[in-house]
């Protein structure tokens, strides 16, 4: 059965949760959303900061921490960002670091976003 968890976002438009829990684990999406439900569209580690910290907020309500995240996918608009956000994610990960794939994507639903994570926790 799954579990809605409530993280504290705001509500968007789309027809989604922020987090879902089931069978142990935790299934979860961000982007660079502010409490307000604006989107950063600012530097790319300012977007990548408040990303990760949304995931870390997310997982937090579920019971966890990011020592218990599992794998992570990022999607990014310009590969060149890559050192950026590494940079960022070294900030809220340590060793041993998740599974982890990262891609070049045309573009994302806001325009100036830069970046969005999926992330799968083991709680």
């Amino acid at each position: 059965m799954k579990e809605v968890i409530d993280c504290g976002l705001p509500q968007l438009p789309q027809p989604f949760s922020w987090a879902v829990k089931g069978g142990g684990l935790l299934f979860t999406a961000h982007g660079p959303v502010r409490p307000d439900g604006s989107i950063d569209t600012g530097p790319v580690a300012q977007q990548a900061r408040l990303t990760f910290a949304n995931l870390q907020r997310a997982v937090e309500a579920a019971g966890g921490s990011l020592d218990d995240v599992t794998q992570v996918l990022i999607y990014m608009t310009d590969v060149a960002d890559m050192p950026a956000i590494d940079a960022v994610y070294r900030e809220f990960f340590r060793p041993p670091w998740p599974n982890r794939s990262s891609a070049a994507v045309a573009g994302l639903v806001v325009p100036g976003m830069k970046l969005e994570i999926v992330a799968y926790a083991a709680l």
